[in-house]
């Protein structure tokens, strides 16, 4: 009786004792070589409450996370295939210590007994003689609990390889010297969620967040990051877990925004999913953070499609070959073992207590939120290549008699650059991974839910981007869902800024001569140069095309050929006329001043040819100046000479003393210099006050620049006109008195005819001027100085060269003394 109580007594005791032992080693620790540290969050306080007393925290009193237990056996299955290996560490086995870490701020208890050295901590000691209870360790999930716990850590530069924590704060080396992460940084996610949102062409957005580090981490960058994108942050809150979630969902759809970045812990995301679930927020574009992308429970919430489509953002999701087997493996012997034996586990040690862990089947294990996966495998895996190459380790053995420093693990793993899996795990001067970002779109209408891959985002070895629009499928069932303040501008019209957000503008159409450029200030018509022109509703700038007279136009070949002839012409007439310089025909007509005319109907001729050609100062100078002098002192030889025929016949008798003196002092040359230095005068004075130039005319034609010239002074022009059209008048003046006088003397109707072609030639110049505005305003410029020319040649110069050739029996002084008798004789008559 007696032994067979003692029998099953003892039977009892060790049933219990190493059952008892073997679940805790297995679940919670592992003897080994060198230890490794663990922290993973199997239960989480969901309403945390201020204490007025200190206590330890228990967490297996909170709720209980199966993705923290999944996340828990992926570093058990790394720790078991590495000590499984032949070629990583060979000879060396790992062990490891987890803690269930529940809290933010209550976990030091577990972090003591990490850093600790046999059971006590001693900070007077010098570190390259301490020796903590791990080597390195991993986690803990989210970056206020890693921000918490890292500086007791990383003061000794104990190596903390963090899978989930992404704080871009913990990139500071010199705050966090030893910290390194294989999950990338929120800079890292932030940009990939700018990507997305530039890909898709929106720019009103609303950003929420929770209440801790990740989330204002995030909402620093996003901030910082969309400065020069033309993205508009709407709206932006962080929630707390009593935040009123529904009028915060109805503040966004008022705003009519229809994209929400959600950038927050799973707790918080699953908030604000079911808030606008119940609130029937519909037809929005949910941008899920990391944490939550790939969130089992939220794609089975009844009524989840109403809300739109929800695009995830999750680490490229790599396989685990050999962990299904070892989930499956690692359950039959827990159900052999620990779930079929009742064992009380509340008295183990603090916070490695999880009662629901052995209830949970290998499906469930297998099928939770695969997103952190990798990170943690990569951890383990990070620390064991380091380890093996402070062990100088090779294919057979390392060197395991060295004395192994956790800062000589930190070392090795800045120079880390292994394959795992197919992907290259290597880190940056701040401890930061290589990303490999994949863009998930929920798939809710498959039973059960699908995460579909739909984009990748690498940087190793380069940066590359991509999305394949035709794998998704919108709420609408059509485009890309619409999330902008304004509708874009029409082309060719800028954005007048319409409210304190950049993205909210009204449309202004872009007046004649100038443009918008959308890549560079979308706000504003920027005028085009003076060498462009633009329609209205502009996005670029035309060349205008230079025109002026050019030599080779057949207008200007026509003009240039009269010009030629007429030239000729003149020099025939002054070499005939100095031929026959003592007939009575040259002296009626002037005698030595018909050179001096002859001689500035040349020159007036002559500059004809520079309203040719490109024009230049010279062009300008020679083309006006020179016929408005010339032309004056011919025209001042003409007056002279009409007067004095006038005065011979009619004024000698009557005012002999005064015929005398004008004859005596030559009277007709003082006469002509006057004017000509009159008109040199006013000429000088032209050039002086305001020189004729070159000048473009880009108003008149919008796709041309009309190069000519300006006219300079309008005041000295004036003087300069006024001066010819008087000598014309008195042309014409002296003519008329003298339309009596004897034919071989009357010059009124040649002076007349030609005078008045003078005036109407220049009339209609001045009238074109006016009124036509193109280039060959300077061709009827160039014909009326031609036809000026031309009439005064015809009429007075050609009939006198006709009598000296055809006529010479006209050209004697007795056919000339004839004629002067028989006007003597009607005058006497009268």
């Amino acid at each position: 009786m007696h032994l067979s109580n003692i029998c099953s007594f003892l039977s009892a005791f060790i049933n219990c004792f190493f059952l008892k032992v073997f679940c805790l080693e297995s679940e919670f620790s592992l003897k080994g070589d060198y230890l490794l540290g663990g922290l993973f969050t199997l239960h989480e306080v969901q309403h945390a409450t201020p204490l007025s007393t200190p206590e330890a925290i228990e967490c297996f009193r909170y709720t209980f996370s199966k993705s923290g237990y999944q996340m828990l056996q992926v570093m058990r299955f790394a720790v078991e295939e590495i000590n499984n290996s032949t070629t990583l560490l060979p000879n060396v086995s790992l062990g490891y210590e987890i803690f269930d870490h529940c809290s933010d701020t209550k976990h030091f208890p577990s972090i003591f007994d990490f850093i600790s050295k046999n059971g006590s901590i001693k900070p007077k000691e010098k570190l390259n003689n301490y020796q903590p209870k791990v080597i390195a360790l991993t986690g803990p999930y989210g970056s206020t609990r890693t921000i918490t716990i890292a500086p007791l850590i990383t003061m000794d530069l104990i190596p903390l390889v963090s899978y989930g924590a992404s704080s871009y704060t913990l990139s500071n080396k010199l705050q966090y010297p030893s910290f390194v992460r294989t999950i990338p940084s929120n800079k890292n996610l932030i940009e990939m969620i700018i990507h997305i949102i530039r890909w898709f062409g929106w720019n009103w957005v609303a950003f929420l967040g929770s209440q801790d580090d990740y989330s204002e981490d995030g909402l620093r960058i996003f901030h910082k990051y969309i400065s020069n994108t033309g993205i508009c942050l709407a709206y932006q809150e962080a929630l707390g877990q009593r935040a009123n979630y529904s009028q915060t969902l109805k503040k966004i759809d008022m705003l009519n925004i229809n994209v929400i970045v959600v950038f927050a812990v799973p707790t918080y995301a699953r908030n604000i999913i079911k808030a606008a679930i119940a609130n029937n927020i519909q037809g929005k574009v949910w941008i899920a953070s990391e944490t939550w992308a790939m969130n089992q429970q939220l794609p089975r919430e009844p009524g989840i499609w109403k809300i739109g489509t929800v695009i995830g953002i999750t680490e490229r999701l790599l396989s685990l070959p050999g962990f299904d087997k070892f989930i499956y493996k690692d359950r039959r012997t827990m159900n052999a073992y620990c779930a079929e034996s009742n064992i009380q586990s509340k008295n183990k040690t603090c916070n490695q207590v999880c009662d629901y862990c052995p209830l949970l089947t290998a499906e469930e294990i297998i099928n939770e939120n695969p997103s952190f996966s990798f990170t943690i495998y990569a951890a383990i895996y990070t620390i064991a290549h380091a380890l093996h190459k402070v062990l100088q380790c090779d294919m057979n053995e390392c060197h395991k008699n060295m004395t192994v420093k956790p800062y000589m693990l930190l070392e090795q793993m800045k120079k880390l650059d292994f394959p795992l899996n197919g992907h290259q795990v290597k880190y940056d001067d701040n401890g930061d991974p290589t990303v490999s970002f994949a863009v998930v779109l929920w798939n809710t209408e498959t039973n059960p839910p699908r995460f579909d891959m739909v984009g990748t985002y690498d940087t190793y070895p380069e940066i590359t981007f991509n999305i394949n629009n035709s794998l998704l499928h919108w709420h609408n069932n059509g485009s890309v869902p619409f999330s902008n303040c304004s509708v874009e501008c029409k082309e060719g019209f800028s954005r007048e800024p319409d409210q304190y957000h950049s993205c909210c503008f009204l449309c202004k159409k872009c007046p004649r001569n100038s443009y918008v450029n959308y890549s560079w200030n979308p706000y504003t018509c920027s005028l085009c140069a003076e060498s462009e022109w633009s329609d209205e509703g502009s996005t670029t700038c035309k060349i205008r095309t230079v025109v002026y007279l050019d030599f080779t136009e057949i207008h200007s070949i026509i003009v240039m050929f009269s010009a030629t002839c007429l030239i000729i012409l003149l020099i025939a007439i002054f070499c005939l006329f100095a031929y026959n310089f003592n007939t009575p025909v040259v002296k009626s007509a002037g005698g030595s001043m018909c050179f001096l005319m002859l001689t500035c109907l040349i020159m007036s001729t002559i500059s004809v040819f520079f309203f040719f050609g490109k024009p230049t100062s010279v062009h300008c100078l020679l083309r006006n100046v020179v016929f408005a002098f010339f032309f004056s002192v011919f025209l001042s030889c003409m007056a002279v000479r009409s007067f004095q025929i006038v005065c011979i016949f009619k004024m000698a008798a009557k005012f002999p003393n005064m015929h005398s003196l004008w004859v005596k002092h030559n009277g007709q040359w003082l006469f002509v210099g006057f004017f000509s230095i009159i008109h040199l005068i006013s000429c000088v004075l032209w050039m002086t006050v305001s020189t004729p130039k070159p000048s473009s005319d880009s108003l008149t034609f919008k796709d041309q620049i009309i190069l000519s010239c300006e006219m300079g002074n309008t005041v000295t022009l004036s003087i300069i006109v006024f001066i010819g059209w008087f000598l014309g008048f008195l042309c014409l003046l002296f003519s008329y008195m003298g339309r009596d006088l004897p034919k071989n003397y009357n010059e009124a109707k040649s002076i007349t005819f030609s005078l008045i072609l003078y005036n109407v030639s220049w009339i209609v110049y001045f009238t074109a001027y006016l009124i036509l505005k193109s280039k060959y305003i300077q061709l009827v410029n160039a014909m009326t100085q031609l036809s000026s020319i031309y009439g005064i040649i015809f009429s007075y110069f050609i009939p006198k060269s006709y009598v000296i050739i055809f006529q010479p029996q006209k050209n004697t002084a007795a056919y000339f003394q004839t004629s002067i008798q028989n006007y003597t004789q009607t005058i006497s008559r009268t």
